[in-house]
């Protein structure tokens, strides 16, 4: 298929129905994410990311709609392709690890979605809502480690500019290539955002045993 980008659309299910996030535009590398930017899509691809999300969420959940056994955040990945047209790639049933820039983008990040869902609170379209300023844009880096046991140094320095976040993950040590920390940002448009959340990631000082 002629692919011009993916989309993550986070899908929550929930008490009150089924609603979705703002669609998540991603840059993968060997098959797994490394950038996230909540940018800007044409209305065409908007409407058809939205409407296959929810048509999967639906059909997963159809048997448990109305109870706690559907509910929570389910991660719809596609495919954007060049003619614009949209295709579905695959969903996981649980927060996503491309939806991490909610935690920048949103008031309520995946996380507490997910935990307010399986707890039986309705999450309707003005939970799911971008809490950033228009126009502005949200993205995350990820920072993968390599075997081994990871110190981060340096964070005062590489959280120095306004407007940056980070979150390192509590994992002992890792077998292979895993994410050990993710970077957020807020721009003015999605290339400062990708800016200032690469330049966190290059900042740290990053010690493996």
């Amino acid at each position: 298929a002629p692919l011009d980008y993916e989309l993550t659309v986070l899908t929550v299910s929930s008490s009150a129905g089924i609603v979705t996030c703002a669609p998540i535009g991603q840059r993968q590398e060997s098959g797994d994410y490394r950038e996230l930017a909540t940018g800007s899509f044409t209305q065409d691809v908007l409407a058809q990311a939205q409407r296959i999300a929810c048509t999967a969420v639906e059909g997963l959940v159809a048997k448990a709609k109305f109870r706690r056994e559907g509910w929570g955040v389910f991660g719809v990945e596609l495919f954007v392709l060049t003619d614009g047209s949209v295709l579905f790639n695959e969903v996981s049933p649980r927060p996503h690890d491309t939806g991490m820039v909610t935690m920048a983008s949103q008031r309520l990040s995946e996380f507490a979605l997910h935990a307010r869902a399986i707890l039986g609170l309705p999450i309707t379209q003005e939970h799911v809502a971008l809490s950033i300023p228009d126009g502005a844009v949200a993205a995350s880096h990820a920072i993968v480690i390599s075997n081994g046991e990871a110190e981060f140094r340096n964070v005062a320095t590489a959280l120095s500019q306004p407007g940056t976040d980070l979150r390192i993950f509590a994992k002992p040590e890792v077998h292979g290539h895993r994410r050990m920390a993710v970077a957020l940002a807020i721009g003015t448009d999605e290339a400062d955002a990708r800016a200032k959340a690469e330049n966190v990631a290059e900042s740290l000082e990053i010690d493996i045993a």
